[in-house]
């Protein structure tokens, strides 16, 4: 079966370029001598995270518990949770984990130290800390030098855990600078500097520059998407996801509608430099310029060629991960012919 002949709106993700993205970036960190700790909460699909693994990944990394208990059927044993547990429904949750693989969860907060320790008593098994701070993003993470070293010697200090290091997203010159203002305050305390784990898609390939990296964990090369292609970090080529749109009305000349809207490709924005919700593989002068719900109105220059009703057109996502998350399954192709159907195993995993 061609990819023409799915029913629409639909995703179709082409395990050649997969492939050649995943050994890309595998290369890359086997070559800098950095561990690989790819991201599921992109495509989310076990098939996906077990080709990871054989690669080479030393483990996975998980947005939220809801995706770690999805991709425990992966084969993956060696799971982080990017992101800080807070309070007693999260420990009961991932202490009935811990004993299923090692874990790892992140922490910028006593609390969420306290979280973890009661999950660790409830599995009877110990989990690993990263002490996460910020370099720029403004999101979670600890801002002060001080503030990372009170918390890894609260990790040292408590039963049932195990210090994993030091995490933050995205890398950045702060990463360096951070670091460079922590490690005096380590010596003094008698501690060495502990592992580093970065993040970032879009700026992975110069993570080698920054100096003091262990791990890598990155979600969005495997895919790569129109945000990829505005950082100069993927080509068109190199985006393996698209999804498939029927033109279903042409109400008038350079005004077309498509059966992809919000609930299809997300309202994620890819700048000023690069309009529109997505790019029209076939027709890369079209911009989709307005969603609805179920509606996607694009607009082409009149004087160019167009899509009529009923043709099918491939659309490169602005942001790849949350359109995963919209998608019950992908239809799996080589060049032009449907290979399989695969579950997105952790869709809506959002708790």
């Amino acid at each position: 079966m061609s990819w023409q002949e799915i029913e629409t709106p639909g995703v179709i993700v082409d395990l050649t370029i997969v492939e050649a993205n995943l050994k890309r970036m595998q290369d890359y960190c086997d070559a800098h001598g950095i561990r690989l700790r790819p991201h599921i909460k992109t495509h989310k699909i076990n098939a996906l995270a077990q080709m990871q693994l054989d690669l080479g990944a030393v483990g996975i990394t998980c947005q939220k518990l809801t995706e770690a208990e999805a991709m425990l059927g992966s084969g993956a044993s060696d799971i982080l949770i990017s992101y800080p547990m807070i309070g007693p429904q999260k420990a009961a949750r991932l202490g009935a984990l811990a004993g299923k693989a090692r874990f790892t969860v992140a922490a910028d907060s006593p609390m969420a130290i306290e979280t973890a320790a009661a999950a660790a008593a409830i599995a009877g098994a110990e989990i690993g800390i990263l002490v996460e701070f910020d370099s720029g993003m403004g999101r979670t993470g600890v801002i002060a030098p001080e503030a990372a070293l009170a918390l890894m010697q609260q990790v040292l200090a408590t039963p049932g855990l195990r210090l994993a290091g030091l995490m933050t997203y995205p890398a950045s010159a702060q990463t360096v600078t951070f670091m460079a203002a922590l490690k005096p305050l380590l010596r003094a305390q008698g501690l060495d500097v502990p592992p580093l784990s970065v993040g970032g898609s879009p700026k992975a390939y110069q993570t080698h520059s920054l100096g003091g990296v262990d791990e890598l964990r990155v979600g969005t090369y495997i895919y790569n998407d129109r945000n990829m292609i505005a950082a100069g970090a993927a080509s068109v080529d190199d985006c393996a996801l698209h999804v498939i749109a029927t033109v279903i009305s042409t109400p008038k000349p350079g005004h077309f509608i498509i059966d992809a809207g919000t609930k299809t490709l997300t309202s994620d924005l890819s700048g000023a430099a690069h309009p529109g919700y997505g790019y029209l593989r076939d027709y890369p002068d079209a911009v989709i310029e307005r969603l609805t719900e179920e509606h996607g109105i694009v607009r082409i220059d009149p004087a160019l060629p167009a899509p009529k009703i009923g043709e099918k057109i491939r659309i490169i996502p602005n942001h790849v991960c949350p359109v995963s998350n919209l998608h019950d399954t992908i239809s799996v192709v080589r060049g032009d012919g449907v290979q399989d159907i695969w579950q997105v195993s952790a869709r809506g995993a959002t708790r």
